[in-house]
């Protein structure tokens, strides 16, 4: 910042002064000595006369603007202001300044001749000119600062509401919050414990979250089902978000006699207009985070979520009572429609068309409707599949088209969609919007824009797959629904999510398994399925021979589009994750000028919010994203950087022990 030239010469003149002194005393040793600093000194002494002058000429410039900018009667009234006032020339050079801003923001200093930028940092003259009030806070002050152009300069008004601004603080810090807690795995803890001891990890559970509530400066009621109310303000939400909340690591600590940790899910209202909408939000916002697996805190503040955690794989619920009633009520109303259109995701997979193939038998062979399966064959990764299903029903007419299924759908039509709950990612957006009715068969985890007027809306984020989901509900709609064929189908579906009953497998997995066995599923056909070309053999072992590991995860890049790239690179995807060392993998590949991430873990590294935060989604062991209009390499640096970030966060939350922002790589 400049400093002015009346504050700073007279340290020119005592300089000039010590100078001429020294020069004199320099005679008695040399007269060269003396002849030079003479002439050192009567050269300094004349360029304080001419800054002297210079400035006496800028005063007199400065007056001139002054009196350019301010005639008399706004000056006397600018003088008498209440408000603190700034004149300032064309490059922002202070000229005057009332008594209220010397007071004020000037601290009883002289700023005559500062640049105005010293009470504005880090805003800027044009930006206080251009907007219509903007804060700046000078100390323990802070003001609101207005701005006007005049010919030569402009006139900044400095209005000091640092009274309103700290009310407004502490209203927005002391805002009451909603928080609703459930007990996610209290039923699965307690049928593997005595009684005793399922009381010790209940009462535990509790003293941990009171204590928790307290330190939030707020109270914990206990409801019903496991849940636990609590009401804090928004400063002490804040700052557990800061924190990650840390009170899920605590919860985590807690683990029953066989080791298995007690996890909680949290849902917060946050900056709701009264407490009635406070406590809706929360409750919206522990199903999404339910829905997304449970052991993590959701907030919902307006239409959007915030997500923490998320760490532990999903709590396999072993009561069907739910599957029962899902399968009667979606009887009901398939019986009450006169045609029943099947839709999966867009590029569709095994399970996507295995669960479709499942619900068709139902439909068709159980309740004896008409029943169709929307697909676009060119784009589907299960066309063996597909195939399989034609010539199993040479008489029957399997697969639609988008553009046939929306010519044959009438009101009373139903559709259902499965392996997805995303509008964005259906196979044909027309007709989920044509649709009056809709039914949603899903096991990813839930993401914050999903259907939202399903009349049946059957998701379950602890399955292994869509499929599975699919052959526990035919049992209920009828025994003998499903042929040979669709129990194969459903079977790959059930194979490929659980990677040949590896991940995210379960004892229900087991049993949808063996009752598709009992319907006389082959296991030899079904591996068929999965039979690959030559071309995406080779592709698949060449996107993992050009793999790189970093920070123990393997990324490969395919340069080019070509065939079946996305069969070869969800492939390798899955064959990395068989390198030592290697925790989870990611494959990056172009389809025009998009980017696509297939991601696998084994359950160390939740992949789910590696790719949320590209845009994407999935679960914690199988995600994907589409990063749009960048290169290959480009996409590989933006995921190097939230590698970065998201593991070294994770590293603060360790993932939980249990047995038990979204969509799947699509």
């Amino acid at each position: 910042m400049r400093k002015k030239v009346w504050a700073v010469s007279p340290v020119f003149y005592a300089a000039a002064v010590i100078m001429l002194v020294m020069t004199f005393i320099s005679w008695r040793w040399s007269s060269f000595i003396f002849y030079l600093e003479l002439f050192l000194t009567v050269l300094t002494i004349i360029g304080i006369l001419f800054a002297s002058a210079m400035f006496r000429a800028h005063v007199a410039t400065a007056f001139k603007t002054a009196q350019k900018v301010l005639s008399g009667p706004e000056y006397e009234r600018l003088s008498g202001f209440s408000m603190a006032v700034a004149v300032v020339g064309e490059l922002g050079d202070i000229i005057w300044v009332n008594e209220v801003f010397k007071a004020g923001p000037a601290k009883g200093q002289n700023c005559l001749g500062d640049n105005i930028i010293r009470f504005l940092y880090p805003n800027s003259l044009p930006r206080i000119l251009d907007g219509k009030g903007t804060d700046v806070v000078l100390e323990d002050r802070r003001y609101t600062v207005y701005g006007t152009q005049t010919e030569c300069g402009a006139v900044l008004y400095f209005v000091d509401d640092t009274y309103y601004k700290d009310i407004k603080r502490r209203f927005d810090e002391e805002h009451p919050v909603t928080a609703i807690i459930r007990f996610d795995n209290r039923e699965e803890l307690a049928r593997d414990a005595s009684g005793g001891e399922d009381a010790r990890i209940a009462s535990d559970v509790e003293t941990a979250l009171r204590a928790w509530s307290q330190s939030m400066g707020g109270f914990l009621k206990r409801l019903s089902g496991g849940q636990f109310l609590m009401m804090t303000n928004e400063i002490h939400i804040r700052q557990a978000a800061e924190k990650r909340f840390e009170i899920l690591d605590t919860i985590r600590e807690i683990k029953s006699p066989d080791q298995k940790s007690a996890t909680i899910s949290i849902g917060v209202g946050r900056g709701a207009p009264d407490l009635a909408e406070s406590e809706r939000w929360a409750r919206q916002a522990l199903d999404m985070a339910l829905g997304r697996g449970g052991d993590q805190v959701a907030i919902k503040q307006n239409e959007s979520y915030e997500f923490f955690g998320g760490l532990s794989k999903g709590v396999e619920k072993r009561d069907k009572v739910r599957t029962r009633v899902i399968a009667a009520t979606l009887s009901d109303h398939i019986m009450a429609s006169d045609t029943v259109f099947i839709m999966g995701h867009r590029f569709s997979d095994m399970d996507c068309v295995g669960s479709a193939c499942g619900i068709w038998g139902a439909v068709t062979r159980g309740l004896k409707k008409d029943a169709y399966i929307v697909i676009n064959r060119q784009q589907s990764m299960a066309s063996i599949l597909v195939d399989a299903m034609d010539n199993a029903n040479p008489e029957m007419k399997v697969f639609l088209s988008s553009t046939e299924a929306l010519s044959m759908m009438t009101e009373n039509s139903m559709l259902v969609v499965v392996d997805t709950h995303s509008p964005d990612f259906v196979e044909c957006k027309e007709l989920l919007e044509k649709a009056g009715r809709v039914v949603v068969i899903d096991h990813h985890r839930m993401m914050v824009k999903h259907i939202d007027n399903a009349v049946v809306f059957y998701h379950e984020p602890y399955a292994s797959s869509a499929s599975e989901m699919v052959a526990e509900l035919v049992q209920y709609i009828s025994e003998n629904s499903l042929s040979r064929m669709e129990a194969e189908a459903l079977l790959a579906g059930i194979m490929l999510d659980t990677k040949n009953f590896v991940l995210k497998t379960g004892v229900r997995t087991f049993e949808a398994s063996a009752y598709l066995r009992r319907r006389g599923a082959d296991t030899v056909e079904v591996k068929r399925f999965f039979a690959n070309s030559i071309d995406t053999y080779k592709a698949k072992y060449a996107l993992v021979s050009a793999a790189e590991v970093y920070n123990g995860c393997a990324i490969a890049c395919a340069e080019e589009e070509i065939q079946d790239i996305r069969v070869a690179s969800a492939q390798a995807a899955d064959e990395l994750l068989s390198i030592e060392g290697v925790n989870a993998s990611f494959v990056l590949f172009p389809t025009g000028t998009t980017v696509n991430i297939s991601a696998r873990s084994l359950g160390d590294v939740n992949v789910q919010i590696i790719m949320e935060a590209l845009g994407g989604g999935g679960h914690l062991t199988m995600a994907g994203a589409q990063l749009q209009n960048m290169t290959v390499r480009q996409a590989r640096g933006t995921l190097v950087s939230v590698l970065n970030r998201t593991l070294q966060a994770a590293s603060k939350q360790p993932i939980s022990t249990n047995t038990n922002k979204e969509n799947k790589e699509k």
